[in-house]
C-alpha cells in the first residue's frame, strides 16, 4: 500500500534542471539595492583596471570598442529567485584583460556609489563574465545597474556589481561590501554558498 500520490511524487521530476537548489523561478526582474541609485550618464562613465604595475582606463566609447558580445545566461539571486534565459550584451572580461599583465589572483569590483564585491580572477575569464550594458534587448536602467554592471552569472547575483566603474587586482581574497556583512566569500548557487 502506497501513501505517496502520483501527483506528489511527480513534482520533483517537474523541477527545471537549470534551477539551483533553494531557488524559485521568476518571470519578472526584481530590484534589490542597498542605498540610493547612482545616476551615471555614459558621458561620465569610465572603467578602470588597477594592477600592481599601474592603471588602465577607458571611457564609454573606448570600452565598447574592445569588442561586444551577445550572451544568454541564467541569473540567480541569493534571495532565492532565479531568472532563466536572459539575453545580455556587453564586453567580455577576456577582452578587458587581453593586454593587461598581472600576477595577482583576486579582484575587487568597485561601483559608483561605493559598493564593492570580490571575485577570483580565474572566475572572470574564459567566457565567464562581462561588463554588461543591455539586458533583454534594452539599455540597463539605473535600477538594474545601468549604464553598466558586472555580469558573473555562475555566481549569486550580488557578485554582478551594479554601476561598476572598475576592478582592483589583489594578492589575497578580501571581502567586499556584502561579504563583510555575512555573505559567503565565493557565492556558488549550485553549492548554496549564501552566507558564512
Amino acid at each position: 500500500m502506497s501513501f505517496i500520490t502520483r501527483g506528489f511524487s511527480g513534482r520533483a521530476h517537474d523541477r527545471d534542471p537549470r534551477l539551483p537548489p533553494g531557488q524559485t523561478l521568476v518571470e519578472d526582474w526584481p530590484v534589490l539595492s542597498a542605498g540610493p541609485t547612482p545616476q551615471i550618464s555614459t558621458d561620465e562613465w569610465s572603467f578602470k583596471v588597477k594592477t600592481e604595475s599601474g592603471s588602465h582606463e577607458w571611457n564609454w566609447d573606448e570600452f565598447q570598442a574592445l569588442g561586444v558580445e551577445d550572451v544568454t545566461v541564467d541569473i540567480h539571486c541569493v534571495t532565492h529567485w532565479t531568472k532563466l534565459g536572459m539575453g545580455w550584451r556587453g564586453v567580455p572580461l577576456d577582452k578587458v584583460f587581453e593586454n593587461i599583465e598581472t600576477s595577482l589572483d583576486y579582484v575587487m569590483a568597485h561601483s559608483y556609489g561605493g559598493y564593492t564585491t570580490n571575485v577570483p580572477l580565474d572566475e572572470l575569464l574564459d567566457g565567464q563574465a562581462w561588463v554588461a550594458f543591455e539586458a533583454d534587448g534594452e539599455p540597463l536602467d539605473p535600477e538594474h545597474g545601468g549604464p553598466a554592471r558586472l555580469l558573473v552569472p555562475h555566481l549569486y547575483f550580488w557578485k554582478s556589481a551594479k554601476w561598476v566603474r572598475g576592478l582592483e587586482m589583489m594578492s589575497d581574497d578580501e571581502p567586499g561590501f556584502w561579504e563583510q556583512n555575512g555573505y559567503n566569500l565565493h557565492g556558488d548557487p549550485w553549492k548554496e554558498e549564501r552566507y558564512w
